[in-house]
């Protein structure tokens, strides 16, 4: 049996090898010696190469492919080929790992908020700044008024506010927050939050949008500032975890 584990030295454990193993191939593929389209030894090569098991070889591709740096192909000329993965792959990727930090340390929603404020707030700075007519009337198509929509689809309209002034034109504030901002939604009770609530929900937003379609670089900060802290102070009666525990 090849060698697979480093001696365990003081302080954190060793990585098991499949895990070493992925961490080198995935340094390659972002240092760029590996490229998009290059495809790898076979298990058996990789196995020998690095002197590892077959079976580690095996996890570590897996765990590549899961993170979406890597593509089977099957048939005749098939085999592992490097790939770059896909915004939303790397979005829910983030996503599923900050899922488990939030399971497993008990993650409160306040971190979480605070981590929308570091971003929201200079986003809908950049919204201002450089949004466009048509991204102006996809952000009010979202509006709502609480005591006329259906209660379901309150949260779809939060949601696709919040998308909307994030994608300003800069594809990474999209990828990194949207990810915070789904697992907070699915954390918050909707059932819990009353009509003054959303009320209050609505009447922030279309303050954010009228300073974004003014292109109010200032007024659109300090207003989303304003949202995120009403969101903050109420967010502890609606968290599931909260309440739950």
């Amino acid at each position: 049996m090849p060698p697979e584990e480093a001696k365990a030295g003081s302080g954190t454990p060793p990585l098991p090898a499949y895990a070493k193993l992925a961490a080198e191939i995935r340094d390659q593929i972002v240092s760029g010696a590996l490229k998009p389209g290059d495809q790898l030894p076979t298990e058996p090569e990789l196995s020998s190469r690095y002197n590892v098991s077959r079976n580690t070889a095996r996890e570590a591709m897996r765990v590549l492919a899961s993170q979406g740096m890597l593509r089977v192909k099957r048939g005749v000329s098939g085999g592992l080929f490097v790939t770059h993965p896909a915004p939303d792959e790397i979005s829910t990727s983030l996503q599923a790992n900050i899922d488990l930090l939030t399971a497993g340390a008990q993650l409160p929603v306040s971190a979480l908020v605070e981590v929308r404020e570091m971003l929201e707030i200079p986003a809908a700075e950049l919204a201002a700044l450089r949004r466009t007519d048509e991204e102006v009337a996809v952000i009010r198509a979202t509006l709502f008024r609480p005591d006329t929509v259906d209660t379901s689809l309150i949260f779809t309209y939060n949601r696709d506010f919040h998308a909307g002034l994030l994608a300003a034109h800069n594809p990474l504030l999209t990828l990194v927050a949207q990810p915070v901002f789904n697992i907070l939604e699915d954390r918050i009770l909707r059932d819990r939050a009353s009509g003054r609530f959303w009320q209050q929900v609505d009447h922030d937003h279309r303050e954010i949008l009228s300073y974004v379609e003014a292109r109010d670089q200032a007024g659109a900060r300090e207003a989303t500032r304003a949202h995120l802290w009403n969101l903050k102070s109420n967010y502890p009666r609606l968290d599931r975890d909260n309440i739950d525990a």
